[in-house]
């Protein structure tokens, strides 16, 4: 390979960038990766030009430099390269370049779309859910949606999942809910398997079942998904599924807390006003009352106003200094 991109062969020197910026088979190295890259893209092989503009965007091997990134996104993107049509619209869309143009993004999600890029499909699908760029039209997200899920994509199957259990755009229908959740989260998409194990916890077209509820919790919660942990946790406290044990209500609730979600924060502030899985703490407990409540959960607000009474003006003051230095861990 190294001989071929020596020799000026772009597709061989977008393939040995690749090779360096994953790692494989050598040593990873950005700064090699973004030189090959370069010397592909120069040459006017659209995937490197892709693929730099990505470099860009990551800062990996150079500073992150979205005008650049732009640059060369819009060179592929202008000889219909869908996959740069797609990173394109998504700078548009996240406000990158260098102001949120909507209809900037959806013209070029548009265009990657109509090519059957199936990531494409699902974002314009988007936007036509939520009226970005485009009219809302929720008839039309959805046919975008199916055009993506159709391709397996994991993400549109998800949003029709969404759109079936809520019945927008499409008659309420679990069974069709659920077969687009299972598709989803048999490819490890975390959203859907938390999705899908509440289905189970709630009996929602299908058969109650916990063992197969804390499965799918499980799965997503080991890929950080904070919604999973936190459901993983009260499954765990109410031994649904499990043996209840309340240390790993705790343990679960903790990991998701700490990462700023407000359902789990609420869970161990009530579990440290008990002593419930961890020790009595009144200056943990309402640090993560008060953390919690910023998102809008206020579960037991009576046990906190309780402990408060029982704190000194002191443990009032240590934990105040936890709320404000709270920083959610990525």
């Amino acid at each position: 390979m190294r001989k071929q991109a020596d020799n000026g062969l772009a597709e061989a020197q977008n393939t040995l960038g690749l090779m360096y910026k994953s790692g494989t088979g050598l040593t990873q190295d950005f700064t090699q990766a973004l030189k090959w890259f370069q010397k592909s893209a120069e040459q006017g092989y659209l995937a490197a030009q892709k693929n730099l503009g990505l470099m860009y965007v990551e800062g990996k091997g150079v500073k992150p430099d979205l005008n650049e990134a732009v640059k060369w996104f819009r060179k592929a993107a202008d000889q219909n390269f869908a996959s740069a049509q797609n990173y394109l619209a998504m700078l548009y869309v996240e406000g990158k370049v260098p102001t949120q143009d909507m209809a900037e993004a959806a013209k070029w999600l548009r265009k990657a779309a109509e090519a059957n890029y199936a990531e494409a499909q699902d974002n314009l699908g988007c936007l036509y859910l939520y009226g970005k760029g485009v009219p809302q039209d929720v008839s039309e997200a959805v046919n975008w949606f199916h055009k993506a899920a159709d391709r397996n994509y994991a993400s549109a199957q998800d949003h029709l999942g969404d759109l079936f259990l809520e019945g927008k755009g499409v008659p309420q229908d679990y069974a069709q809910a659920l077969d687009h959740y299972q598709k989803a989260a048999n490819q490890n998409y975390a959203a859907s398997q938390s999705t899908l194990a509440w289905m189970y916890a709630e009996g929602k077209g299908v058969a109650q079942d916990d063992a197969e509820a804390v499965k799918w919790f499980r799965k997503a919660a080991d890929q950080d998904y904070t919604s999973a942990q936190n459901q993983l946790g009260m499954m765990y406290e109410a031994g649904r599924g499990v043996p209840q044990d309340y240390a790993k209500a705790a343990e679960y609730y903790r990991k998701a807390a700490e990462r700023g979600y407000g359902g789990a924060q609420n869970n161990l502030a009530i579990a440290y006003a008990l002593g419930q899985g961890v020790p009595k703490d009144l200056v943990e407990a309402y640090k993560w009352f008060a953390v919690g409540a910023t998102h809008g959960d206020n579960k037991r607000s009576d046990l906190r106003e309780a402990i408060k009474k029982d704190m000194t003006p002191a443990q009032l003051a240590e934990a105040e200094k936890g709320v404000q230095e709270f920083k959610p861990r990525n």
